[in-house]
């Protein structure tokens, strides 16, 4: 991706290659250690480098507004260290705006206090296995619309009051990380709007649609990045870019301002993308990721094998790009990619590819190589 670097920084990259190769296995994240941007690099408090390799574990988007739970599946010490085991330095967590806000008819016993409570004890958990968390608003909706699924963008009725809370909570917590909408998927058929980027940033009127029988306002990336930094957090936040956060093309040129100067690029990455070989990687995500930090926040395929992780992985493993499976989770791979066919940590095919290319010694920027100054 990133084909043109800085001198000092091919030197990192070099560094990092060879203390990753003398290192043995990948560094895991130290309890609650603390992750920020630094340019286009992750760094430690103390200014390490660093890169996420992580998986995603869904369930807490779904579970509370369907009034069966808040997790599917177990979200104890021990379905945590499985995790661990694979050599994973992050989690990603999807969150529901409706059951974190306790709004629109969700069960009590899966929103408001409660669902907020299980979420920082999950989140206090998997900080014990000294892994950073990746909070990310994945279902939203406006108005009295349940959160039921996947919307084009955040709605403006709700979403910032989310964030502001969300942060609230964690703002004093360094090892996690806010990804403000899960899949941004904005086009002129969507939106009263002939700029779907300035609409991804700015917000704009929604058309019906996507389940809602009347037009409704998105809020725009800068509407939550203000929220979030309205409460004093200063975490690292991602921003998904358009298509299912699948294209970062105007990324840059309606990037959100940011007085913490913390802001990640989300990228999406399925073997059914549209963006989904080399030369568009290299073409549409090296832009980005020269000046910001990107993170992979999902990473799969739907054919039950490895092929195509394997060769993003490997491509990203050279340039600095952090990524997250999807997910860990039991479901049939054919209805969704899922790393594992149990929460001991038994690998499917697709995870299996997965896990092994984490233990492998191809990962050349796990490291904690401190930083060119």
């Amino acid at each position: 991706m990133r084909l043109r670097r800085p001198a000092g920084a091919i030197v990192l990259l070099l560094t990092c290659a060879l203390a990753w190769q003398a290192g043995g296995s990948p560094p895991v994240a130290a309890s609650s250690p603390g992750i920020a941007a630094s340019g286009p690099f992750l760094v430690s408090a103390t200014g390490e480098a660093l890169r996420l390799a992580g998986v995603n574990r869904s369930g807490t988007e779904y579970a509370c507004v369907q009034g069966h739970g808040i997790f599917d599946g177990p979200s104890d010490a021990a379905s945590i260290a499985a995790m661990a085991a694979w050599h994973v330095n992050s989690v990603r967590v999807p969150l529901n705006e409706d059951c974190w806000l306790g709004i629109n008819g969700v069960p009590a016993a899966y929103s408001g206090v409660a669902y907020q409570a299980a979420i920082a004890q999950y989140v206090e958990l998997l900080h014990q296995q000294g892994l950073f968390v990746i909070l990310d608003l994945h279902w939203a909706a406006p108005g009295t619309v349940p959160a039921t699924r996947q919307l084009v963008m955040a709605d403006a009725d709700h979403a910032p009051s989310f964030w502001s809370s969300v942060a609230t909570t964690f703002k004093a917590d360094p090892a996690v990380i806010f990804d403000l909408y899960n899949e941004p998927t904005i086009d002129t058929g969507d939106a009263q709007t002939s700029d779907p980027w300035t609409c991804w940033r700015d917000g704009c009127a929604i058309d019906p649609g996507d389940g809602v029988a009347y037009a409704w306002h998105s809020a725009g990336m800068q509407q939550l990045v203000d929220a979030v930094r309205a409460t004093g957090a200063r975490q690292l936040v991602m921003a998904g870019g358009l298509a299912h956060a699948n294209d970062l093309s105007g990324w840059l040129a309606h990037r959100p301002s940011d007085p913490a100067g913390q802001l990640a690029a989300s990228l999406h990455v399925y073997n059914f993308n549209a963006c989904s070989a080399a030369s568009c990687w290299t073409a549409q995500v090296a832009p980005v990721a020269r000046q910001v930090p990107v993170i992979t926040g999902e990473l799969g395929e739907d054919d039950c094998a490895g092929g195509f992780i394997d060769g993003y992985m490997g491509w990203a493993d050279l340039t600095g790009v952090s990524y997250a499976g999807w997910t860990w989770d039991t479901w049939d791979c054919r209805s969704g990619p899922a790393l594992i066919s149990d929460y001991s940590g038994t690998p499917t095919a697709f995870g299996a590819a997965y896990r092994d290319h984490l233990a492998s010694p191809q990962i050349s920027l796990w490291s904690t190589v401190r930083r060119a100054r």
